[in-house]
C-alpha cells in the first residue's frame, strides 16, 4: 500500500513537472517566435527604406517638380537621374549586399553612411523633394558600433534634413536658430534613444544566442544519451528475462524431470512386482503430464498451476500434501494471522519459494518431517520451511535453486534467510511485504 502511494505521488509529481516543462517549453518558443518577427520585420525595415524613399523621391521630382519649373531634362534633369543612379549603386553595394550576405562590417558601414549623407545632400541641392530620400540615414544610423558613432550619425542626418530649410533664411534670427538647434535636439533624442537601447540589449541577444546554441547541444547529447540508455534498458530487460525464464525452468521442468527419473529408476529396481511398478510408472506419468503443463505455463508467463485455481494458503496446502505423498515424508502445513489476497508476484515467489525447499529436502536432506508456515503480520507475509534432516555448512548453501530464490524474493521487496547446520536440519524463512491484491483492495474499500 505504501509503495502503490509512494510510486503514484511519484508518477504525479512527474507528471506536474512534465507538464510544467511543456508550458515553459510553449512560452520560450511563443517569445522567441515573437523576437523573430520583429527582427524580420527590422531587416525588412533596413533593406527596403532607402529604395522606397529614393523611388518615391524620384518620382516626384521627375513627374512632378521638374515640370512645374519650367527647366527640360537637359541640362537640369541630366544631373539628378546621374545621381540618383549612383545613389542606386551605392545602397545596392554598400547596403543591400553586404546586409542580405551578413558581410556588413563597422568600417565599410561608417564608410557607407558617409557617402550616402553626401549623397542626400547633393542631391537636395537640386530639389527639397529629396528630402524624402534623407529620413533613410535615420534607419542607417543603427549600424554605427559603437552607439555614441550611432548617435553622431543621428545627428549628422537631423542637421541635413533640417538645414535645408536654412537655405530659404535670407536674415536668420536667433529665434530661428534657436528652433533650429531644439529641433535637431529634441530629434536626434528621440532617435538616438534607440541606438542606445538597441546597444545595451546587444550583448545580452547575444549571450541569448549562444546559450540558446548551447542548448541544442545539450539537446543534440541527451538525446544520443536517451538512445544509449533505451539499448542498455532493452540489454537489461532480456537479460532479466533470462534469469527469470531459467528460474523457471529450474522450479518447473527440472524438478518435474528429477522426479519423473526417481520414480522410473524405483520402477527398475523392482521390476520383478508388477504392482509397484505400475505405481512408479503411474507417478512418472503424472509428474510429466504435471512438467509439461508447467512449461506450457511458462511460455505462456502465467502463475502456477496451483495459483490459477486458489489462492496462496490453499495453494500451498495442495502442494505440501501432494508432496508428502509423493515422497513418503509425513509434512505438515500452518497458516496464521488474517489471511487476505496478496499481489500475483508476491503470491507466485513465496509459492516457488517453497517448491524449491520441498524440492531440496526430498533431493538432499534425508527428512523424517517438514513443516511448513504461512504468517500474515498485517504489514508482511512469512513463509518458513522446516525440515530435521542432515543439514549442510552455511557455505555449501550457495546452489543455483537458494540464489534464484534470493532473486525471486528480492525482486518483490523481500528477502530470505537460510539457516542450516550439519546434523541439525534446515530453516528457510523468506519474508515480503503484505502488498494486496488491486481488486480485492478495492472491493474491502468499497465494503467499508
Amino acid at each position: 500500500m505504501m509503495r502503490d502511494a509512494g510510486t503514484g505521488e511519484r508518477l504525479s509529481f512527474g507528471t506536474y513537472e512534465s507538464a510544467v516543462a511543456d508550458e515553459v517549453e510553449i512560452a520560450n518558443r511563443s517569445r522567441l517566435a515573437w523576437k523573430e518577427d520583429q527582427l524580420r520585420i527590422w531587416d525588412l525595415l533596413q533593406v527596403s527604406t532607402p529604395w522606397l524613399l529614393l523611388t518615391i523621391s524620384t518620382v516626384i521630382y521627375f513627374s512632378w517638380v521638374l515640370p512645374a519649373s519650367g527647366e527640360h531634362f537637359w541640362p537640369q534633369g541630366a544631373p539628378v537621374l546621374g545621381l540618383v543612379a549612383v545613389s542606386v549603386l551605392w545602397v545596392l553595394f554598400g547596403h543591400t549586399l553586404p546586409i542580405k550576405r551578413r558581410t556588413l562590417r563597422p568600417g565599410t558601414a561608417g564608410i557607407y553612411f558617409v557617402g550616402l549623407l553626401v549623397l542626400c545632400l547633393t542631391l537636395m541641392s537640386y530639389s527639397d523633394v529629396f528630402l524624402v530620400f534623407t529620413i533613410a540615414g535615420f534607419f542607417h544610423a543603427y549600424l554605427l558600433t559603437p552607439w555614441p558613432l550611432g548617435v553622431l550619425g543621428v545627428l549628422a542626418t537631423s542637421v541635413a534634413l533640417n538645414g535645408s530649410a536654412m537655405r530659404t533664411w535670407a536674415d536668420p534670427t536667433p529665434q530661428m536658430i534657436a528652433e533650429f538647434i531644439l529641433i535637431v535636439a529634441v530629434q536626434t533624442a528621440a532617435i538616438g534613444v534607440g541606438i542606445v537601447l538597441t546597444a545595451r540589449s546587444e550583448p545580452e541577444e547575444r549571450k541569448r544566442e549562444e546559450l540558446v546554441k548551447r542548448l541544442e547541444e545539450a539537446l543534440h547529447e541527451n538525446a544520443g544519451l536517451h538512445a544509449q540508455l533505451i539499448v542498455q534498458a532493452r540489454e537489461s530487460g532480456v537479460h532479466d528475462e533470462r534469469q527469470r525464464l531459467a528460474g523457471e525452468i529450474h522450479d518447473t521442468l527440472a524438478q518435474g524431470l528429477a522426479g519423473i527419473i526417481t520414480q522410473l529408476q524405483a520402477a527398475e529396481r523392482i521390476a520383478r512386482v508388477q504392482d509397484e511398478t505400475d505405481e512408479h510408472v503411474a507417478r512418472a506419468l503424472r509428474l510429466a503430464r504435471s512438467s509439461l503443463t508447467e512449461a506450457r505455463r511458462s511460455v505462456q508467463a502465467l502463475a502456477p498451476q496451483e495459483l490459477g485455481r486458489a489462492y496462496l494458503p490453499d495453494a500451498l496446502r495442495t502442494l505440501t500434501e501432494r508432496w508428502s505423498q509423493d515422497q513418503g515424508i509425513r509434512a505438515q502445513i500452518e497458516v496464521t494471522g488474517t489471511q487476505e489476497p496478496l499481489s500475483p508476484a508476491i503470491e507466485v515467489s513465496l509459492f516457488r519459494v517453497a517448491q524449491e525447499s520441498l524440492t531440496n529436502v526430498a533431493k538432499h536432506a534425508d527428512a523424517s518431517r517438514v513443516g511448513v508456515t504461512l504468517s500474515y503480520t498485517g504489514t508482511e507475509v512469512l513463509l518458513d520451511v522446516r525440515d530435521d534432516g542432515r543439514g549442510f555448512a552455511q557455505r555449501g548453501g550457495t546452489g543455483f535453486g537458494l540464489t534464484s530464490m534470493r532473486q525471486r524474493i528480492r525482486g518483490v521487496g523481500g528477502h530470505v534467510e537460510v539457516q542450516s547446520a550439519l546434523g541439525e536440519g534446515t530453516s528457510v524463512s523468506a519474508r515480503v511485504p503484505a502488498i494486496a491484491q488491486r481488486g480485492a483492495r478495492a472491493k474491502e474499500e468499497a465494503d467499508l
